[in-house]
């Protein structure tokens, strides 16, 4: 009888198993591989996400085609006009502090459609403003909508993409980004400030309406124990004829072990398991800031002029240079070089363009090779964007997306963002006082800073490349 009864039970269970299979499975038991299941709904996915990519950049490059548009128009001083352009990082801090939260609590796709009816709110404000306090208050809100999609989008795309594909995918992020920021500088040209501003509600508008026409991230949904809508997102994402059941298993699997993990602090992140995490992601975003590049994106201009050479053919060759090589260089190669190579060729490029535009200022001090500078500033800066597009661009934001387990991505990954948030604002304002104090220097200065961060990568940063997110983290513990 007992027999009888066990084999009962082994039958029950068999047929449990087979069931729950039966869900992962598709309908004609193709056994196609998740890595061939890269379908159209991952890339109709991953347009949508970049759209709050490109909104972040439309954000950025907004005030410098605008500047004397909008101190004409509305009487602003040169110091009110500075708040306006600030104003911008102190939104985007508040948004990188919330973002992790927000995302976890409401989803990828919910902190995406909040994030873009933010931002067109505050495009709105600024189109209808007769005054600075209104100017202001609608370029925090901007900012405050793209210090929230500079983490979500990210994490977005690594979670929804292949293993083979996420490196290229993730950094459609940046190359949308430059490509956002190029559209203002072009488009700024010939509309005004106000016109300029309905630009910006466009990406919003595709942002809110495309997500939902896309799954959301599995991976959060399965966190949330929304376990059917996970299979159902993961099929839609790999391709009806995908077997997802592998995948699945190890999503679930590692979900499952960090179920049993408290819910972090911040406290959390400096615990010896978590802390290279931390020192990674933060370190990364750290250099990627620190190496200067807001210094020599904003004040382009002022390098030119001060080297002698022409404004107006170093920015045009600087931006048609930055969109082709991140959509060409990291796009395409990330996936098969992998990170720490781009990211050492990355830091030791700029390394060369700093010491470049750092010589060009020596020898113009001290009235040597006059003929020689403006090519040698140019040449600089052009090498400098170029190198940084191929790395230090994008793939800070790839690894950050990797690395973080899911139960720690709300936090340490809004921790990261306001590190990269805080350095932007701190470069932007100290690299006036650094080109006053010796220009030359100032670019000297931030080579050392490339150097640190070729240590840094070589030491402490992982190789992420074709592995999956639970692979990575496993690696890293």
């Amino acid at each position: 009888v007992t027999k009888k009864k066990m084999a009962r039970r082994e039958d029950d269970m068999e047929k449990v198993k087979d069931k729950s299979e039966s869900l992962l499975l598709p309908e004609n038991g193709s056994d196609v591989s998740e890595e061939e299941g890269a379908s159209w709904m991952v890339c109709l996915s991953t347009f949508i996400a970049v759209c709050g990519s490109y909104e972040f950049g439309t954000c950025v490059g907004y005030s410098a085609p605008t500047q004397f548009g909008i101190m004409e128009e509305l009487n602003l001083s040169y110091s009110q006009f500075s708040v306006f352009g600030s104003i911008l990082n102190v939104g985007a801090v508040l948004g990188a502090i919330t973002s992790g939260k927000i995302s976890d609590f409401i989803g990828r796709k919910g902190a995406m459609r909040l994030s873009s009816v933010i931002s067109a709110i505050g495009w709105m404000i600024i189109y209808f403003s007769k005054g600075d306090i209104p100017l202001d208050f609608g370029r925090f809100l901007t900012g405050y909508g793209c210090g929230t999609l500079s983490y979500v989008v990210p994490v977005f795309i690594a979670e929804i993409s292949p293993r083979k594909l996420r490196g290229a995918l993730a950094t459609l992020n940046q190359l949308f980004l430059v490509i956002g920021l190029a559209s203002m500088f072009l488009i700024g040209a010939v509309i005004n400030w106000r016109a300029l501003a309905l630009t910006g509600v466009v990406p919003c508008v595709i942002l809110f309406f495309g997500t939902w026409f896309i799954p959301e991230s599995p991976r959060w949904l399965e966190m949330v124990g929304r376990h059917r809508d996970f299979e159902i997102a993961l099929q839609k994402l790999r391709g009806p004829n995908a077997n997802i059941a592998r995948e699945a298993d190890e999503i679930k699997e590692y979900l499952a072990t960090i179920a049993h993990l408290p819910k972090t602090t911040l406290l959390d992140l400096i615990d010896k398991k978590n802390i290279r995490f931390v020192i990674v992601g933060v370190g990364l975003m750290f250099f990627q800031q620190f190496v200067g590049i807001n210094g020599v994106i904003f004040y382009a201009q002022q390098i030119f002029v001060s080297a002698g050479a022409s404004p107006t053919l170093g920015s045009i060759l600087y931006s048609i240079e930055q969109v082709i090589l991140t959509a060409l260089g990291a796009t395409l190669l990330i996936d098969r070089l992998g990170r720490r190579p781009l990211l050492l060729a990355s830091a030791v490029g700029m390394l060369i363009g700093c010491l470049l535009i750092g010589n060009s200022f020596l020898l113009k001090a001290h009235g040597l090779a006059l003929d020689i500078i403006p090519a040698l500033a140019v040449s600089g800066v052009l090498v400098y964007i170029g190198s940084f597009s191929i790395g230090m661009g994008a793939i800070p934001w790839v690894i950050m997306s990797e690395i973080f387990p899911i139960n720690l991505k709300g936090t340490a990954g809004g921790l990261v963002t306001v590190v990269n948030w805080l350095s932007s604002w701190f470069v932007s304002l100290t690299f006036n006082f650094l080109m006053i104090w010796s220009p030359h220097g100032a670019f000297y200065v931030y080579g050392g800073v490339c150097v640190l961060a070729i240590i840094f990568i070589a030491k402490l940063v992982p190789e992420t490349k074709g592995k999956t997110l639970e692979e990575i983290q496993a690696m890293m513990m």
